[in-house]
């Protein structure tokens, strides 16, 4: 998504958003992106202009992302936009014996399973393929909805920045919607986020511990990539990889785009779903850089550490996690003696903040089935049970295809 630097803070969204191409009957991951492209554009391209969204390749060929072309000024019924085109590419995947499945993991791929796009910018997978070895889950294995977010100026980096890295480990919690791997659950609701925190285990540097460091300028920026460009180079010699792209972080600057793109929330079952969180994830990041419970002052003393703990347990427990920490309870506005569950902040905030602001009002119902039903991964656990067959799983992940193909919600009552 290109963003113009004369955008300020809120004025506009990008939104980005990955699915796996899946056989329509066994499930099994299909990689074949790059037939799908070619069937729109006559040649292998990575990226398709649809009009109001872009198709484009990803490192894995069983992968599509959708996303925004370009800045949009609202979320409101952006849904219909990504919901159409799902609808487009399942018909072009029907004559290939394939379909779109969500969520932010298969269940079952094994990582033996990668195929790397082969076409234009291979050199670029290769490198990645070279130093990391893309096979494992946190590479090959991964579905993700990107937020974008404008800046204009140091000042504004430095707002919404403190903001967001505040927001980062809640926001599973509410977007969770891996809770299965290699055939069984991982005791992680939230898998997509725990492999991802460890792909770059071979230079720690490039994901640090996915709450990014209290930096607030573009030259602070700068600096931290220097040093993850430094710890690449004896295994990236001729400089592939080292552009601000490789920063792995759970919210990384896109300075060639002047937004900051959030990227901890998992893929959830249709795009309705993924533009409610997207709509929570937003306004109560404003309500942060509106300064509605605490100071800037108070938002930037946060070190990453004391985010990472509370991140952790919402990457385990999702909207069960207990938060116990006072003070970061009062920088959302609740002033709590008591632990509080995950899932209550965020009733608190969408009752605040998302249910106050008109802009977010297409939120709603998809808001209301993730507080009363549980984030998906939850309602996913339950529909399957604890240790599922291999049948039983791929029956609650077809109603899963099912749901993104008509624009449903996945209920799974408690």
């Amino acid at each position: 998504m290109t963003v113009s630097s004369t955008l300020h803070l809120f004025d506009a969204f990008g939104i980005e958003i990955e699915y796996m191409i899946v056989d329509a009957e066994t499930l099994s991951v299909r990689p074949i992106a790059d037939e799908l492209l070619k069937a729109v554009a006559g040649d292998y391209e990575m990226e398709v202009d649809r009009g109001a969204l872009c198709w484009s390749n990803e490192l894995a060929l069983h992968l599509i992302e959708l996303k925004t072309n370009g800045p949009v000024s609202s979320l409101n019924n952006l849904h219909e936009s990504f919901q159409r085109d799902v609808g487009v590419i399942d018909a072009l995947l029907r004559p290939m014996g394939a379909r779109l499945l969500p969520s932010a993991m298969h269940p079952w791929m094994g990582t033996d399973e990668l195929r790397l796009w082969p076409h234009e910018d291979d050199v670029i997978y290769e490198a990645l393929h070279r130093v990391f070895d893309c096979h494992g889950h946190g590479w090959s294995n991964l579905q993700s909805m990107h937020v974008n977010l404008p800046f204009a100026d140091d000042r504004e980096l430095e707002r919404l920045h403190a903001a967001i890295r505040l927001i980062l480990p809640i926001l599973p919690a509410l977007a969770a919607s891996s809770p299965f791997v290699d055939g069984a659950a991982s005791g992680h609701l939230d898998t997509r986020l725990d492999v991802y925190r460890h792909n770059a285990k071979r230079i720690p540097s490039v994901s640090g511990r996915v709450i990014p460091e209290a930096v607030f300028s573009k030259r602070d920026y700068e600096l931290l990539l220097e040093s993850i460009y430094r710890d690449l180079a004896p295994l990236d010699p001729d400089g592939t990889l080292q552009h601000e792209w490789i920063n792995a972080r759970g919210c990384i600057a896109r300075f060639d785009r002047m937004a900051l793109e959030i990227r901890v929330i998992d893929v959830q079952e249709c795009p309705r779903m993924d533009l409610a969180i997207a709509g929570a994830t937003v306004a109560v990041t404003q309500a942060l850089v509106e300064e509605t419970w605490a100071p800037l002052a108070d938002q930037r003393a946060w070190h990453e550490n004391e985010l990472e703990k509370i991140l952790l347990s919402t990457i385990r427990d999702a909207d069960d996690a207990t938060i116990d920490d006072a003070r970061y309870l009062e920088a959302f506005g609740l002033k709590s003696t008591q632990s509080v569950r995950a899932g209550e902040l965020w009733q608190h905030l969408i009752e605040t903040q998302v249910q106050t602001r008109p802009e977010y009002t297409s939120a709603g119902e998809a808001l209301r089935i993730i507080s009363r039903e549980g984030c998906l991964a939850r309602r996913i656990m339950r529909a399957t049970g604890p240790d599922p067959s291999r049948a039983s799983l791929r029956e609650v992940y077809l109603q899963l295809a099912d749901c993104l193909a008509r624009g449903q919600a996945f209920s799974s009552p408690p």
